[in-house]
């Protein structure tokens, strides 16, 4: 039976797949404090509130200037969001060792953002949500884990 893992804030178990989580990532020539920095501006890129919200005291703040909606909106925000949260997570695990490795210990656990406060990248508190950061977690750990099998692959092939 597959484990299932449950994760949300970002000081509880597993709180470093959280996008709150103090982790810094490089995008677009970028530092970005955490990836909910980096998702959060996107809706505004190439527009002065993607630099306000890099710039915010926190990803709780980020996320607010985010989610108003007196902001334009980028027009292709629905179709693009999940390719800048892959890129983002894949980021973020992709250059910090330690997370990398949580993440990749996780095995082929299912990862599920677990609240009832957002019911498409979380679960909506009792699974119906559609969980799709979970997913994203899972991509990524399958790409990562894809490198360590190929690096070890080419590691052998070497010392034969």
């Amino acid at each position: 039976m597959t484990q299932t893992i449950n994760f949300y804030s970002p000081r509880g178990d597993y709180g470093e797949f959280s996008n709150f989580y103090p982790a810094i990532i490089k995008l677009k020539d970028r530092i970005w404090a955490t990836s909910e920095h980096y998702f959060q501006a996107q809706k505004f890129a190439g527009t002065k509130y993607e630099s306000k919200i890099r710039k915010s005291k926190g990803p709780g703040l980020a996320a607010r200037e985010g989610r108003d909606r007196s902001k334009p909106l980028r027009r292709d925000w629905e179709s693009v969001k999940d390719s800048i949260m892959y890129d983002a997570v894949l980021n973020k695990f992709s250059i910090h060792p330690r997370l990398k490795k949580i993440l990749l210990d996780t095995g082929d656990a299912i990862l599920v953002e677990h609240t009832e406060r957002d019911s498409y990248w979380g679960d909506g508190g009792n699974g119906s949500g559609r969980n799709q950061l979970g997913k994203t977690l899972m991509k990524v750990r399958e790409v990562l884990q894809e490198e360590v099998n190929e690096s070890n692959n080419r590691t052998k092939r070497d010392s034969n």
